[in-house]
């Protein structure tokens, strides 16, 4: 089983689309978890957009990265460009990416939309390469 973390400043919208997205697509082959630097709570914008496309994301939270030890995992997804303030451990894993996505928080539910949209693309193809 492939371990995937993904990361965000705050845990909050991004990085939480992104696990969403994970549990959905990745079966029973992939372990996901999403955590932040300075973890805050679900943005109720994220969870709207993901059950527009049946993905419930309610139950899930905001977690401090300092709760798990990168050596649990395979890959580490960044998803706001904050690669650079994880500590040198998390971006030496096997799979380093720093997606560098649009932030929505404050933004129209459109740009949640285009983000949303933006977020599957790129786990599909990190399933994929993970399945491969």
């Amino acid at each position: 089983m492939k371990r995937i973390m993904f990361v965000c400043t705050k845990n909050s919208c991004r990085s939480q689309i992104a696990e969403g997205f994970t549990r959905s697509l990745g079966g029973d082959n992939i372990s996901v978890t999403s955590s932040g630097l300075k973890p805050s709570q679900v943005h109720p914008m994220a969870v709207q957009v993901m059950a527009e496309i049946g993905i419930d994301i309610s139950n899930q939270t905001s977690k401090p990265l300092s709760n798990f030890g990168a050596e649990d995992y395979d890959a580490v997804i960044s998803l706001c460009g904050c690669g650079v303030n994880l500590p040198e451990e998390w971006v030496l894993r096997s799979l380093f990416a720093d997606w560098q996505l649009d932030d929505p928080d404050g933004e129209p539910i459109e740009t949640f939309r285009r983000v949303r949209d933006e977020i599957k693309l790129r786990v599909e193809k990190l399933v994929r390469s993970l399945s491969d």
